[in-house]
This record gives structure tokens, sequence and C-alpha cells, in this order.
């Protein structure tokens, strides 16, 4: 490790600029835990204070107390609030006011919003706004991170703006500690406040190393490469740094664009396993190694006309469903004061439609619902753990009903507790039922028949997530499990795209993850004897439309 970036990490050891007001998060191998030793996941959502402006975005078009509402009741327990380094080393800046930050920008609409939403607001310093963002998140039980997005305010990011490295032309190591000192200070009896994120998207030709550290909340480290590169870990560890086995959390990045054209031009089983290998090579191997991984940043194009998107989500979901990792969505704002020179920009990675009053697509929040919770760590009840299986398309899971015989796609929190056996079986667990299939385009079954190839099952495919059978009979053949038309029937159907059809293959509706969990199962509803009607219909497979 270079001297300069020890020299970082100890700045902050021995000069306690720690948040000692700062709700009692450690790690515990590779879970963030409480006081009690109980995982804490972090189910976030990223929402963007860095740009020109340095103002929270949304707060010309909604209260910022309903925004902070709205972001719980959505099922988010945290948010990575992004901030530029200038707003805590330049003076001049952080005490503009709001009015006089929009003003320099002629965002004379965004003045109105805010004269409107949030009147308390508009002739605020623009460090006291962000202190009221943090303070409202807090009000409504919202954890946050702060996460040094850029060093200049605006968009992030290229290789080329200034802010990717050290000694880069808008990136002082000196200021950067200054920076991170004052955020530090300033936060440090606010209880919210869990965790420092100490520079985003490490990038550029300066780039070779990672660093920080604040020794009493969470401290969270970048990859390279924009986030996604943590494979340096590999050869050079951190335990020799005194809290690094009970407060360090490293994070990285995932979106399509990072593979350019792939998801949309090649096989998707193929290219799924090739860039999830990927990812666990570059990231994911910490999880192996006992260090909590937070994917910081992931998203898709929410209007569901990128098919680049569409595929990597699935891919991306299901992974995250497997590794049940922390993870935080970009992104909450529906749009942007002003981003690029552009005023009003919309964001179509956004989870809030343009004018925040809006969620922009119910099925999206769906999808990502089913990873709000933990599914193992500890603290939970569930011993030994079961198996869920998880449909990433749809967010839902496979629910199956021995009195009716009946399988059906449902909400994962009323799952199943399942168990694939080495023989290959789906059992229900602690019945002497299992999954079977009946043929091509009919619906699959629950049986106490157990012992032929129909009820045995194994993951095919290079993305390992078609689960095939074989027909029962002298027409028999290979199936895999599949949803019918109504978004909601598990039906089997020939498999799929399994290899070749390039872009034209689109074989998420048969991706299903078998994921381990110990959540307590839920007390069961209606559905175990086979009244299905209280669930919504999905309209499967349009699965980013609104």
């Amino acid at each position: 490790m270079r001297p300069f970036i020890l020299h970082v990490f100890f700045f902050f050891f021995l000069h306690g600029c720690v948040l000692q007001g700062a709700a009692a998060l450690s790690t515990s191998s590779r879970w963030i835990v409480d006081d009690d030793g109980s995982r804490v996941k972090m189910a976030c959502v990223n929402w963007a204070a860095h740009l020109e402006g340095v103002v929270a975005e949304g707060l010309s078009r909604r209260p910022l107390d309903s925004i902070s509402k709205k972001i719980s009741s959505l099922g988010f327990n945290c948010v990575r609030l992004t901030w530029p380094l200038f707003l805590a080393t330049n003076d001049s800046l952080a005490s503009l006011t709001v009015r006089e930050s929009f003003l320099r920008l002629a965002l004379h609409d965004s003045i109105v919003g805010v004269e409107a939403n949030n009147p308390e607001l508009i002739d605020a310093p623009l460090i006291q706004a962000f202190q009221a963002a943090v303070a409202s998140l807090g009000r409504n039980n919202i954890m946050v991170i702060l996460d040094n997005h850029t060093s200049k305010p605006g968009w992030c990011c290229s290789a080329s703006d200034g802010s990717g490295f050290f000694g880069d032309l808008y990136f002082d190591p000196e200021e950067w500690l200054r920076g991170l000192a004052r955020m530090a200070t300033l936060f440090s009896t606010t209880p919210a406040v869990v965790a420092m994120s100490l520079r985003n998207e490490l990038r550029g030709p300066r780039q070779n190393a990672v660093h920080a550290a604040n020794p009493n909340a969470l401290v969270i480290l970048s990859g390279l490469s924009f986030s996604t590169d943590l494979s340096f870990l590999r050869r050079r560890q951190l335990d020799d740094l005194p809290f690094a086995r009970r407060k360090l959390v490293f994070e990285f990045h995932w979106y399509a664009f990072s593979d350019g054209q792939a998801w949309a031009r090649g096989n998707p089983n193929q290219v799924c396993a090739t860039v999830a290998g990927g990812v666990m090579r570059r990231a994911g191997f910490l999880l192996e190694q006992g260090w909590p991984l937070l994917m910081s940043e992931f998203g898709a194009d929410q209007r569901g006309t990128n098919v680049n998107d569409r595929r990597y989500l699935s891919c991306a979901l299901a992974a995250a469903a497997h590794l049940d990792l922390d993870w935080a969505l970009w992104a909450l704002q529906g749009s942007y004061y002003i981003r690029e020179g552009t005023a009003g920009v919309e964001e179509v990675y956004g989870l809030l439609s343009s004018d925040w009053c809006s969620i922009r697509n119910a099925t999206f929040l769906q999808r990502i619902s089913a990873l709000q919770s933990p599914f193992l760590g500890p603290g939970l009840p569930s011993s030994p753990p079961y198996q869920i299986i998880f449909h990433p398309a749809s967010g839902l899971c496979l629910l199956g009903s021995s009195r009716a015989g009946s399988v059906r796609l449902g909400r994962c929190t009323e799952t199943e507790a399942w168990s694939h056996t080495a023989e290959g079986t789906l059992a229900l667990r602690d019945t002497s039922s299992c999954l079977r299939a009946e043929g091509a385009g009919k619906q699959a079954r629950i049986s106490t028949q157990c012992g032929g190839a129909a009820s045995r099952w194994a993951a095919i495919s290079d993305s390992k997530m078609h689960l095939a059978s074989q027909v029962p009979g002298d027409g028999g053949g290979t199936v895999c499990l599949d949803v019918g038309a109504d978004g909601t029937t598990a039906i089997t159907n020939p498999c799929e795209c399994l290899t070749g059809g390039g872009g034209a293959c689109e074989p998420e509706r048969q991706w299903f993850r078998i994921v381990s969990s110990a959540r307590p199962i839920a007390a069961k509803s209606s559905a175990a004897a086979g009244d299905w009607g209280y669930l919504k219909r999905v309209e499967a497979f349009d699965v980013l439309s609104s």
C-alpha cells in the first residue's frame, strides 16, 4: 500500500475524525450487524445532491419530508446521499443560499418550486440545505450513507472530468482529507449517518489503490475502473488496519453499459454467465474472504425500451438474491434541476416519475422488493436454511400447495420452504410432496410421486437459471420451468435460448434462481388451500414497461 494511502487511513484513525453519535453498526465477517449482532441489510436508494445546484434533487417538486416518507414507504431503509467535495472545502460555495445557487444557473422555475414546496430552505445556505435532507431522512428512520461523489459539483463520471483520482485537476489529496474531516465532524452527532463512502468511482490514469477510513463508522471503500474492480485486493489485504474487521465495507457498481451492448447482441444465457463471472472475479470474491460488499450502484432504464438494460437486470437481480448483497439502487430522482447544462433533465433510471409525484414503474419496484429484506445472516431464525425459487423477471417466488397440487408465482414473503435434494428433487420441506413436470405447455404440479425423472430438476444453461426436467412418457424430452400467459401460473415448456440465437433470444421468462434463505416462514394465506385469487396479476414479461 502506498505511503499516501496509509496516511489517509491513519489520519482518520489518529485524529479522531469520527461519527460519535452514529447508530452502532459494525461488521461481522461478511455481514453488517447492529449492537445485538443481528444482520442489518442495507436496501438503499441513491439520492443525488452533487450536481451543479448542490441541492438534493426534487425539492422544487415535493416537500422534503414528503420525499423522505415516500422512500420509507417503498421499503428502503437507507439512502446513499451524494455530495461534492467543494461543498465541504469551499466556504464561498457552502454559504451560497439555495436561491443564489439557482440564480447563478438561471434556474428560475426551480426557485419558484422550492419557494412553494420548501419555503424554509430557499434562503438557507447550501450546507444547511444538505443538513436538512439528512435530518429529514433521520426523522423517517432512514439510514444515511454520505457518499463523496465528485469534487467539483456536476454530473459524474468520465475518465477525463478531472475528479477521478489523486492528483487530478479537481482531486487534491489534502483538500479531499479536509473535506472528509469537515463532513465527518459536521455529522458527528447525527445518528442517521451510519457510514461514509469516501470516494465514488476511482478512475483515470492516476488510479492504483483504494483508500480511506473512519474507525467509528462504517467505512465504505470503492474499487477502481468506475468502481467495478476490486481485484487488486486479492494481493493486498487490509487486515493490518486496526478497525478493518469491524468497520470496513467494500463497494462496487454494476450496470449494463459497463459491458457495452453485449446483452443486446449476445445470447443472454452466455452473457449472463460471462458478466456475472467477471463480477465475482473483480468484486464478489470478497464475500468468500469474509468482507461485506455493497453493490452501491445498479439500475436500468425503466421505460422498458432498452433491451441491453432489460436483460442485464434479470441477471443482476438473480445474482443479488443468490449472494444476498447489500445494495443501493440508482436512483431515486425522477429529474434534475440541471444536468450537464440542461435544465429539467429526466432521469430514466429514476424510481420516481419526472414530476416526483408517482412511481415510474410499479413492476420494477415489485422486482426489487423481494431483495429488501435479508435472506441470510446473523439473527435470522430458520435453522438450517431452506431454499426459495426466485423468478427475477417478475420479482416473485414459486409457491406450491400440497393440498391443491398447484404451483404458482406469488409474493416472496409468502414463499414456500423448498429443498433441492442431492437426487435433484425440488421437495416442499417437511412434506412428502415435490415439484413435477407434466409435459410441454402443461402446468407443473405438486405431487407425492417423487421418484421418477419428471420430479428431478437440474439448473442447466450457462446462466444456471433454467430449471430442467424430463417429460414423462414415450414422447418425452427436456422441458424447463416457465410461466404462463397470466404471469403467475407455473408451467413447463421446451427450454429456450440455451445456446446460440444471439440478440434474438429472450430467455428471461424461464430464468429461476434457487436461493438459500433463513427468513421466517410467513403464516400461510389462503394460497395454501389453493385459492390464488389474492395474487396480483403480473404483466409478466414486458418486465420493465409501465
